[in-house]
């Protein structure tokens, strides 16, 4: 009979908990929804620029579902395929194949490299084959000579994803100990004692940015610091500018952090925000390639923060770009964390008793 009563009283709790029973039913079938879209994607076709190369090897290249780009001679290859977005360019010079690879995904580029290689050595041999009457002899020279853009033949694809892994962990637990920090003041009753005093709500926001800040720039400088100088991760460009991106994505964290712990009336319904605030973030972050996924599913990559964050991360960890290349990023990061602080004065307007 106890046991009958103790079970009615946790199904009534249950079913009182909106929250509880949405992230128990619903927030699952969101989560394996996105994930059904966002790897079912089409696969993407790699872009080559091609220079000098006969209609018959275009033709290749095509049906191993290249797409194919072809340019006139051009003194800087490096320029083209950045204004063209081009996965690739070889140029081709009597018996010499010169390709050059982007390598911003190193899985992509290792696949395209090996479809070249294939069809290169193809169209070699048929041009042996004629010139030295029928003898299948094949140069010890390698006539493909390969350069990269980012990276080199020993980049793997941790190298790209190990900037996207930094400014997560930033975001995420950032996120997570300024949302319960400020529940804690708000369930011990320090929050109403403080909106009963003349303080400005501003103040508030202000205090706890500056409290919870503190240790958030201490956690991302140990965060980057330990990472590059530990777990040597690679950094190619400045590391100033690495922590600049992150301290900006942890105010980003730490304001939206604070804006959810006012809807939430314990630690529990503060967790229970991860799977709609956090989760989403990871897989439009640029750990799956973006570019396979629909429109629609593309425009929302641009909404979240994580997004802005983990370009500017790999743009300077990765591509080794200065300030200039990823300052649309630091001002999408910058207009989330305003955002966040405004949305967070109106929150406030709730605890301030007439």
């Amino acid at each position: 009979m106890r046991i009958t009563a103790l079970v009615r009283r946790i199904f009534q709790q249950m079913l009182r908990d909106k929250r509880t029973l949405a992230l128990l039913f619903i927030a699952p079938l969101l989560i394996l929804t996105l994930m059904y879209l966002v790897f079912n994607g089409e696969n993407i076709d790699p872009t080559l620029g091609v220079e000098n190369a006969s209609d018959q090897l275009i033709e290749q290249f095509e049906e191993a579902n290249i797409l194919v780009e072809e340019f006139e001679k051009t003194s800087n290859i490096e320029e083209i395929i950045a204004e063209q977005d081009l996965d690739g360019y070889l140029k081709v010079e009597d018996d010499k194949w010169k390709l050059t690879l982007l390598n911003s995904d190193p899985n992509l580029a290792q696949g395209l490299q090996m479809k070249i290689k294939q069809i290169t050595n193809k169209q070699l041999l048929s041009q042996l084959m004629m010139k030295s009457n029928m003898k299948l002899e094949m140069p010890s020279e390698d006539p493909l000579e390969i350069k990269y853009v980012y990276g080199d033949s020993e980049t793997v694809f941790f190298d790209v994803l190990s900037p996207i892994l930094i400014g997560f962990f930033v975001f995420f637990f950032v996120f997570l100990i300024s949302g319960i920090g400020l529940l804690k003041e708000r369930t011990t009753g320090t929050l109403e004692r403080l909106m009963a005093t003349p303080i400005r709500r501003g103040e508030i926001i202000t205090a706890y940015l500056i409290g919870f800040g503190v240790f958030a720039i201490l956690q991302t400088v140990v965060i980057v610091f330990y990472s590059i100088n530990v777990l040597d991760m690679v950094l190619i460009g400045s590391i100033w500018n690495v922590i600049l991106i992150n301290l900006l994505l942890a105010l980003v964290a730490l304001s939206l952090g604070i804006l959810l712990s006012s809807f939430a009336s314990s630690e529990f319904q503060m967790v229970q925000f991860i799977p709609v605030a956090v989760v989403p973030q990871i897989f439009f972050s640029g750990i799956l390639p973006l570019e396979g996924m629909s429109n629609w599913l593309q425009a929302i990559a641009k909404i979240m923060p994580l997004y802005y964050a983990a370009d500017a991360l790999k743009g300077v960890m990765y591509k080794g770009l200065g300030f200039a290349g990823i300052r649309g990023d630091l001002y999408a990061l910058a207009a989330f964390a305003i955002i966040f602080i405004i949305l967070n004065l109106f929150a406030l307007k709730k605890y301030r008793k007439l």
